[in-house]
């Protein structure tokens, strides 16, 4: 497993559709091993293979918090629904954050790394997660999607606010 050196926009790799696996091997491993140590080491949830130079239909998201990692080989939405907008950030976009609208709920059918089919559902951040990251499968790229540029300060201001609610709420207690 190697951490891998994240490709930034405007890389034109970026804006390509992807292939199609066609190999499940040990080189496909590799690449989703490496992409798993690449995301955790930037700190990431999501990652598609374009983003580390390769472009294959390739992607992982982790939600943390025990949950397994979704690895996804040739993923396809086979249903959405709902809508909601979020700030979203992308790793081949440092400090560029945005608010993005996308579908609350999504359904997929994706290959995992041996080969065999899945189908998963997903519903809220996990669901935003995983089209973001089919989305660069596909050469779509978040900043054509964001709604309003959000300045990381107003994080930082939502932070500040929230923990003062929490301070205040553990007063009256």
């Amino acid at each position: 497993m190697a951490i891998r050196e994240i490709v930034k926009y405007p890389a034109p790799i970026l804006k390509q559709k992807c292939k199609e696996v066609v190999k499940f091997d040990q080189k496909l491993a590799m690449l989703l091993d490496d992409m798993y140590e690449t995301m955790v080491a930037a700190d990431g949830v999501g990652l598609a293979a374009p983003q580390i130079g390769e472009a294959v239909r390739v992607a992982i998201v982790d939600m943390g918090e025990g949950q397994e990692v979704i690895e996804m080989v040739n993923p396809v939405v086979t249903a959405i629904g709902g809508s909601e907008v979020e700030v979203e950030g992308c790793l081949s976009f440092p400090g560029l954050y945005g608010e993005v609208e996308r579908p609350f709920f999504v359904r997929i059918e994706a290959q995992e790394r041996d080969g065999s089919l899945y189908e998963l559902e997903a519903e809220d951040y996990e669901a935003r997660a995983i089209l973001h990251e089919i989305d660069h499968l596909n050469g779509v790229l978040f900043d054509s999607k964001i709604i309003r540029v959000v300045d990381p300060s107003e994080f930082e201001e939502v932070d500040e606010e929230s923990i003062e609610t929490e301070q205040k709420e553990g007063e009256h207690q």
